[in-house]
């Protein structure tokens, strides 16, 4: 991890991007050879490319041929800049995102994530990858109770959404379930298209919901598996984003305390997560990953289910640092670790 690749016009040494996505639809109509990459390594570099604006990242993860994922549940402001194509990132220079899969709090979690390095500083704000596969090994093998229980109870996830931005690069209500609101609806009519977009989910009795007072927001829970397998190998992968929200509850700072107030995260029946299990997490972490130096127009793909990617603080100003995002889904979704009705993920349902 990576596989790392770099696309070129042998005659000349030149690339271009017509040629590149011509390339890249061609080698993809050959069994999904890409996503079959993806499957094998988790995360694929791409390196050399005349990629230099939203439009073109659009058309290049486009030419993939993955479907486009929606967001359901957003708790990061994510406005659009193309087609499918937003800010990776909007939190201060100064936070670090630990390594993470792609939406761990919500059932509905993308299959694919593109990241493009549109500018990047001189120092810092790398962006880490390692595999959720190699991370299930190590944790079971160090810490096999946390796995046990993991098993057995999954995770509820509680996300508190409010009408106003908790924090900087946080979502609103609206941009997390509104995307029905008009602005001439009543409170009535707001709640209910909210409540008809988290029933989307699709996830019963293990997704439920209460209302704040005041109209101020709303609390949605989620009973989820974190455990779950890849399709194909039936290979265990500890999906999670259970190390960065411990650094955001542990860290120091005004940033962080607001951060850390958005997301609660326990065992599947109610229990704490002890720390010392969280800790060892956060340090396993640490030691598998890898931290990619972005050079400016670089690509990475990540397999979400089985890669992990975040953030580093970087020094300089804000706005040395611009990466964009876009994510997919996958053709299949994670299959089941155990029998329980909870660990059973589905497709949320159009709406």
């Amino acid at each position: 991890m990576p596989l790392a690749l770099r696309l070129r016009d042998p005659s000349t040494g030149r690339t271009c991007l017509d040629d590149i996505i011509g390339n890249i639809e061609r080698l993809q109509s050959r069994d999904g050879l890409f996503t079959q990459k993806l499957a094998l390594h988790g995360t694929i570099l791409f390196r050399g490319l005349p990629i230099h604006n939203a439009d073109d990242f659009s058309r290049f993860a486009h030419s993939f041929g993955f479907k486009p994922h929606e967001i359901i549940g957003i708790v990061v402001e994510r406005p659009a800049l193309a087609p499918n194509i937003a800010p990776a990132s909007q939190a201060p220079k100064d936070v670090l995102i630990h390594s993470h899969n792609e939406s761990p709090q919500v059932p509905h979690a993308p299959g694919y994530i593109f990241l493009y390095g549109h500018k990047v500083p001189s120092r810092g704000g790398e962006t880490p990858m390692s595999s959720s596969l190699e991370l299930f090994e190590r944790v079971r093998a160090e810490i096999p109770d946390f796995i046990k229980q993991l098993t057995d109870k999954g995770l509820l996830s509680r996300v508190t959404y409010k009408t106003e931005r908790q924090y900087k690069g946080g979502s609103t209500l609206r941009e997390a379930f509104g995307k029905n609101i008009v602005d001439q609806d009543d409170r009535q009519t707001r709640r209910s298209k909210i409540e008809a977009q988290i029933s989307r989910f699709g996830r019963g009795p293990h997704t439920t919901w209460e209302w704040l007072d005041n109209d101020e927001g709303i609390v949605v829970t989620h009973r989820l598996p974190v455990i779950r397998t890849q399709p194909g190998t039936n290979l265990p992968s500890l999906f999670t984003g259970l190390a960065l929200f411990h650094t955001n509850a542990t860290a120091k700072g005004p940033g962080n305390s607001r951060r850390k107030n958005v997301t609660e995260q326990c065992f599947g029946d109610g229990s704490p997560i002890p720390d010392k299990y969280l800790e060892r997490l956060v340090a396993i972490t640490e030691e598998i990953r890898v931290l990619h130096h972005w050079e400016q127009c670089d690509v990475l793909v990540y397999d979400n289910l089985i890669a992990q990617h975040g953030r580093q603080p970087w020094q300089g100003e804000q706005e040395d640092r611009v990466v964009m995002a876009s994510v997919f889904d996958a053709d299949e979704i994670p299959g089941a670790y155990g029998n329980a009705d909870w660990a059973q993920l589905t497709r949320a349902f159009d709406g």
